[in-house]
């Protein structure tokens, strides 16, 4: 297949694009930039309604990772804004935009996220499940529903709810490591939340396999079936960086260094199952916390 990917430089989309290179496909990205498009890029910005239908004609699939880091900086209005933009104005831009291709792609697959149903303390939650009615939860209902904006021109759309993902070159685990490493790291707030989480190899495996199997289609959870509290996860990473994680950071403390993002992100409970993609039989590599931990570490 010739599969267009955004989002293509980071965490996600650098081990995508070597995973689906080295599967045979054909993989271009679409990037930002107002210049003509080159060998292996499509020239795309949503913020200048830039966008080379010329050079994204005749694509297979598309797999749509981009969006700014949820992650970085306190959420401020205006970051709200660019968070909000980034995901749902650029996907309504690109959903547009592949519409007008005389040949628009089949499959179109779709970074979401498990904000999408908040703080639920226990609850198992499934695809099923309501979503929150808080910035991420309405975020990520709004991102999804134009992502499914491309089953108008024939496309199968299937929106990806992804969980924490562990990798060691970034995301959150590398944010994790120099405190755990030094021998202070440890659970955060109560370490009772539970924490939805999924191994970057797993994740690239996954996108690989929802753009050939044709069954899935619609919303995924894409996370490991076996979510694990905070302070659980905790234990698993000192054991496997041989460091205590006994020295916990206070609920208060990391929502006076963080505001709102520390309760969206850090001591939310979200316990998320991938029921669809167990009903349909899909195989996890990692499908527990401290052996993924161990695989992804040891690379």
């Amino acid at each position: 297949m010739r599969i267009l990917v955004s989002g293509s430089s980071g965490l996600v989309g650098t081990a995508l694009r070597a995973s689906l290179s080295a599967a045979g496909h054909t993989v271009e990205r679409l990037r930002r930039g107002v210049g003509p498009s080159r060998p292996g890029w499509v020239t795309w910005d949503p913020s200048v309604n830039m966008f080379d239908p010329v050079a994204a004609e005749g694509a297979d699939a598309v797999v749509h990772l981009a969006g700014a880091s949820i992650a970085e900086g306190r959420w401020s209005e205006k970051r709200k804004r660019v968070l909000r933009s980034s995901r749902v104005d650029a996907t309504r831009h690109l959903v547009a935009e592949l519409a007008k291709l005389k040949a628009p792609p089949k499959v179109f697959v779709s970074a979401s996220a498990i904000g999408y149903y908040g703080n639920r303390g226990d609850e198992l939650l499934t695809e099923k499940s309501e979503p929150a009615e808080d910035f991420l939860g309405r975020l990520s209902q709004d991102w999804e529903a134009e992502a499914r904006g491309a089953a108008k021109f024939g496309a199968r759309t299937v929106q990806l709810r992804i969980g924490v993902v562990l990798a060691a070159n970034g995301g959150a685990l590398a944010k994790m490591l120099p405190p755990f490493k030094l021998g202070v790291g440890g659970p955060i707030g109560s370490g009772r939340q539970w924490m939805s989480w999924i191994a970057l190899p797993d994740l690239v495996a996954l996108i690989g396999h929802t753009l050939e199997n044709r069954a899935l289609e619609g919303p995924l959870n894409t996370v490991s079936p076996n979510p694990v509290t905070n302070r659980d996860f905790s234990r698993a990473l000192g054991r496997v960086l041989h460091r205590p994680a006994l020295a916990p950071l206070p609920g208060f403390v990391a929502r006076l260094l963080l505001g709102e993002m520390a309760d969206a992100l850090l001591l939310a409970s979200t316990r998320v199952l991938p029921e669809r993609l167990q009903a349909a039989g899909y195989q996890f590599q990692h499908p527990q916390v401290e052996a993924a931990l161990r695989a992804v570490l040891a690379r």
